[in-house]
């Protein structure tokens, strides 16, 4: 099958491809073309074009397969793996997942489908549930200001190592380590100091206290990772009062019972929601959090979400404070925004509302008290502990028989770390019964010296003298209100009705591909052989996923144009951060340490520089020409410019701005010629799958968004996944993990994969349990499929420019006048004629059903669109007729008919309550306000004419438009908490 052929009736494709061959007709022949082939000859430059798809033939891409085939595939990968109870811990813990939470958040498409809270005004489901989320970090934290997640703990304490370089009043370039910190978080702390030239010093600061020298922040483990639970409160005092910033990796179900870290003096806290009610999944997603005290807010990375006040000054939620800027701020970023983790924040946080302050206390103290018990009875078996006061974790003596331990644990159904040949490492959860307990114990009893002793019940808290909490928290009534499942399962209705996602209509945001996430891509997910295994599980169990991934890897590889891919990263952002570090250890490997000059164009993704600065690179701005593309002459300037001083280019394929460049392969060339190497954003990639591949036509390393390109759903803002690829000279300095190089998890693949660069996520694979879902896509669609679909978002974007064109002009275009994937609609002509705004347009959008496309990015003043090629023609047709009759709404501003300052466009979005309560006092009628145009009836002659189709169609926004400003005026982060 070439682009041009229909995919058959029933297969995946054709219910993936939105426009069906009837309906491409017509688009090809408004453009003028004969087929999709002739159209993407006339789009994409010739000298990246894969002729027909043609590539490797010995690419190890299978054909598409049908739905049911893929799932008995896929299912066959999940029975290989053996579900074993973990006892591992290290920051990951069994949990239960509420059913009621698995099942109308976890798995119900208005939460997973939805997008980045960019429009906050169809966007307050989400946004309330992630001011529960921040309210109940900061009331366990005992901090003022939690961010909205991040995309793990051991990411999260590098996000605070790089918030203590900014805000520490003391100079220096150290920063103190919890030697009983997660081994994660000490890696992936290792990899971030190396960028940027910061010394990590380990201190046992339990035994040591805080050692002399010029350090600029510390980073203190409670409990411990050995589950040590002690006072650091005289460390903390003393860090601060050296004007150095004092950070806490916190657990959070142990601060149920514990003092907060606020109560102790911290200044940040960090950490992870895993444990409440998100499961394992190998490794991930799961959502951090970075809190701080009150001063530090505007340092906070990634996402805040506040309080403010729409139109009529009802309360409305919204991203806050810079956190709405990130994109904007390119290099001057305090991170980039997309480093979160939605979709697990929302369900942390309603596992918290459906159990409350009562039930998480009642589920710690079960833990403890069990974790106790045990302790007690080992014990009494003669045993060591190596610590006298625990929450949940134990480390036993074990002399010589540690691994026999293990083994024998193993056998009875629970895995277990040893640490040495003497130790034994296990945590308990909430998952462990009583019934776990007796066979643990049986487990022990053979290697006792002191056999005999039986278990018996002992409460917890021995040891932990002042440390034990006496603060209250989850004091709002959020926390208090659904405890009955019908409570609760109506409480997460109304959110999800608050928002508007892809399960209502379409997303056409550029530059972020919100295409279909189907159902049965979705449905491994949650399948236990995916989602109860952990990240260190031995090799034995996760045989199933080893090989998921190394076909994975290897797809992706392939195409792309790639010799190797890392799936570590968490994120795209994650990705680019990985993919810069590469560039920078490899010229140091050729003793070239002084290329630390990152180019980044102007039309580039907008993470792009602020992941150069992360990666400790400087960035220069790269100019474009009128037609969008990137400026040869300037280019050629900045390399002689900075010369020898040269690292990189990132470039984004195709560009931002909505065009494939000509001139790829000569940029590439001049950037290699001058010693650099070429970063190829993959964020666009929806429009070069099997037709051009970035490691061909000159990339040396990218990272893809499977997020966009490969249907794992933006889920509100995370999670996303970013894998990094590379050719093969750069393969060494990927992203590993020390766990791969352990005999539980050598690395997967051929040794010329092997990544040996420090870790940038906590798991070894990042988020491996959404990885079902991107493996299911590519199985389901093959080579053939996935041309086909490229050529369908490509000719969408153009059908929809073409159309557009009768009141808007395209920003930028290509050769033939053809855009990509996507396209940028200039307003700034119509705003300076007509007096109405992108944010006019935009809101009034809302009123017509529709999610506003990208706004001013990356250029002001411009709408960006990409409808993908999931979208049907009558969608995408209603897209444009809404988006011309708002062109007519607005020659009757110009005309006179209605005032500037009060029209349907200017007062959009309209709810309910603002056309059904008081005095109607503006020039336009109600149904203008809130029906506008006819088309929006959705007329069907089959339908009965009792069954008002429109009413049952119409989206009513919960807020009108928000005051951005009177937000960051009075940031209000959290529920009130008295």
């Amino acid at each position: 099958m070439t682009a041009s052929t229909a995919p058959d009736h029933d297969s995946f494709v054709r219910r993936h491809v939105g426009t069906d061959t009837d309906a491409q007709r017509h688009m090809l022949e408004v453009l003028g073309y004969e087929s999709l082939d002739e159209m993407l000859r006339a789009a994409v430059p010739r000298t990246i074009l894969l002729e027909d798809g043609d590539g490797d033939p010995a690419s190890s891409v299978p054909p598409g397969i049908s739905e049911p085939a893929a799932l008995e595939e896929l299912r066959a990968l999940a029975e290989r793996n053996t579900v074993r109870r973990s006892l591992i811990g290290t920051g990951y813990h069994g949990t239960h997942t509420p059913a009621v939470i698995q099942r109308n958040v976890l798995e119900n498409p208005a939460w997973y489908t939805a997008y980045t809270p960019y429009q906050p005004e169809i966007s307050q489901g989400r946004l309330e549930a992630l001011l529960t989320f921040q309210t109940m970090i900061c009331d366990l934290t005992g901090m003022d200001v939690s961010n909205a997640s991040t995309l793990d703990e051991a990411t999260s304490a590098a996000e605070a190592l790089m918030l203590a370089r900014r805000t520490a009043k003391r100079n220096g370039s150290v920063f103190l380590v919890d030697a009983d910190a997660l081994p994660a978080t000490k890696e992936v702390l290792r990899g971030r100091a190396e960028g940027l030239g910061i010394e990590l010093r380990e201190v046992d600061f339990r035994t040591e206290g805080v050692p002399d020298g010029p350090y600029f922040g510390a980073l203190i483990q409670y409990p411990g990772a050995s589950g040590r639970v002690w006072d650091p409160r005289e460390v903390i005092a003393e860090v601060k009062s050296t004007k150095a910033v004092a950070i806490v990796a916190a657990d959070l179900l142990a601060l149920t019972l514990l003092e907060s870290p606020g109560s102790l003096g911290a200044d940040v806290t960090v950490g992870t929601s895993q444990r409440f009610g998100i499961p394992l999944g190998f490794g991930g997603p799961h959502a951090g959090f970075v809190a701080v005290r009150r001063g530090l807010e505007r340092q906070l990375p990634g996402r805040l979400v506040g309080v403010s006040v729409d139109a009529d000054g009802t309360p409305a939620y919204r991203l806050s404070l810079q956190t709405r800027e990130q994109h904007i701020r390119r290099e001057k970023a305090t991170s980039a925004i997309t480093t979160a983790q939605v979709l697990l924040a929302v369900m942390a946080a309603m596992y918290a509302v459906y159990h409350g302050p009562e039930g998480l206390t009642r589920i710690g103290r079960t833990v403890a008290d069990r974790t106790a018990s045990l302790a007690d009875l080992l014990r009494r078996s003669g045993f060591e502990l190596l610590s006298d006061s625990f929450f949940d974790t134990l480390e036993v003596r074990a002399t010589g028989t540690a691994h026999d331990l293990a083994a024998a644990l193993g056998e009875a159904g629970y895995l277990v770390r040893t640490v040495g040949d003497d130790l034994v490492h296990l945590s308990l959860d909430e998952t462990v019964t009583p019934a776990d307990l007796v066979a643990i114990a049986a487990a022990f009893a053979p290697y006792a010296p002191a056999p005999g002793a039986e278990l018996g019940e002992v409460p917890s808290g021995d040891g932990w003298g002042p440390l034990l909490r006496q603060d209250p928290f989850l004091r709002h009534p959020v926390f208090s209100s659904f405890r009955s499942e019908t409570a609760m399962m109506r409480y997460l209705r109304r959110l999800a009705d608050r928002d508007f996602a892809l399960d209502r209509g379409m997303i056409p945001l550029g530059s972020c591909t919100m295409k279909l996430n189907s159902a049965t891509e979705m449905a491994g997910v949650t399948w236990a052989g995916f989602s109860a295994l952990h990240p260190f599980a031995p090799r034995a169990d996760v045989e199933g996923y080893l090989e998921l991934i190394t076909q994975l890897e290897s797809w992706l590889a392939d195409l792309t144009g790639y010799d190797t891919v890392s799936l570590q990263p968490n994120a795209g952002s994650q990705g680019e951060y990985a993919g810069l570090l590469a560039i920078r250890a490899y010229h140091a490997s050729r003793g070239e340490s002084g290329r630390e000059v990152c180019l980044v164009p102007s039309s580039a993704h907008g993470t792009n520089a602020a992941s150069a600065v992360n990666a400790g690179l400087r960035v220069v701005v790269v100019a474009s020409d009128a037609q969008g593309n990137i400026d040869l002459d300037d280019l050629k300037q900045k390399i002689k410019d900075h010369g020898e001083e040269l690292a990189a280019i990132m470039i984004t394929y195709p560009s931002t701005h909505g065009v494939y460049e000509e001139e790829v392969r000569t940029v590439c060339q001049l950037v290699h010629d001058a010693g650099g190497q070429v970063y190829v954003d993959g964020a666009n990639l929806n429009a070069l799958l099997q037709v051009a591949r970035p490691g061909e036509f000159g990339g040396d390393v990218s990272h893809l968004n499977l997020h966009k390109t490969f249907c794992i759903p933006h889920g509100g803002g995370g999670p996303g996944v970013g894998p990094v690829a590379a050719k093969a000279h750069l393969a060494p300095f990927l992203p590993g993990h020390p766990a791969m190089q352990q005999s539980a998890h050598p690395v997967v693949g051929a040794a010329d994969r092997s990544h040996d660069g420090a870790p940038v996520s906590q798991a070894p694979y990042g988020s491996p349990s959404i990885l079902p879902i991107t493996w299911t896509y590519i199985r389901l669609m093959g080579p053939e499929g996935l041309r086909h679909a490229t050529a369908s978002a490509v000719l969408a974007a153009n059908y929809m420019a073409h159309r557009l064109a009768e009141a808007f002009e395209t920003l930028y275009t290509g050769e033939n006048g053809l855009v990509a994937h996507e396209c940028i609609v200039d307003l700034r002509p119509f705003t300076a004629r007509t007096g109405i705004t992108v944010d006019d347009v935009a809101k009034r959008l809302i009123d017509y059903g529709f999610h506003a496309p990208t706004m001013s990015f990356p250029v002001a003043g411009t709408l960006m669109v990409e409808p993908t090629e999931s979208e049907d023609l009558a969608e995408i047709d209603r897209f444009v007729d809404a988006m011309l009759r708002i062109a007519e709404e607005a020659e009757e501003v110009v005309a006179g008919t209605w005032p500037a300052d009060d029209n349907p466009l200017v007062n959009a979005p309209h709810t309910a309550a603002s056309i059904a309560t008081g005095e109607w006092s503006h020039p336009y009628s109600r149904e203008v306000a809130v029906y506008p145009g006819s088309w929006t009836a959705l007329e069907d002659d089959s339908v009965h004419d009792s069954v008002p189709m429109r009413i049952q169609s119409k989206y009513w926004p919960p807020v009108r438009r928000i005051d951005q400003a009177f937000g960051d005026r009075n940031l209000v982060p959290t529920w009130p908490r008295d």
